[in-house]
């Protein structure tokens, strides 16, 4: 079983490879996914690794607030995504 990490304030011009390399050090890497603007095509500056429960467990203490491309990183274990609501706050009323 892995674990999926978080991994934010990544540098604009990283790239998947960079990252594999830069958690590799601590464990296998099974995948990386940097999240990308849907419009822009431009990286978000977070994305996601999935990588062995104990390299994570490493990944995380050695990596966490480490200085990456400039930035300082921030990497955590993902929590799931909480769902989101259909509209801009309040649920709709039907009118009729």
């Amino acid at each position: 079983m892995s674990k999926k990490l978080y991994v934010g304030n990544l540098p604009f011009s990283t790239n998947e490879d960079e990252i594999r390399n830069l958690f590799a050090a601590y464990g296998d890497v099974e995948s990386v996914n940097l999240i990308v603007d849907r419009e822009t095509g431009r990286l978000r500056g977070f994305g996601f690794v999935e990588m062995s429960p104990e390299g994570a467990d490493a990944a995380m203490e050695a990596l966490d607030g480490k200085a990456f491309g400039g930035r300082d990183l921030r990497v955590n274990e993902a929590q799931e995504r909480q769902p989101r609501s259909g509209g801009y706050g309040a649920p709709r009323r039907n009118s009729w």
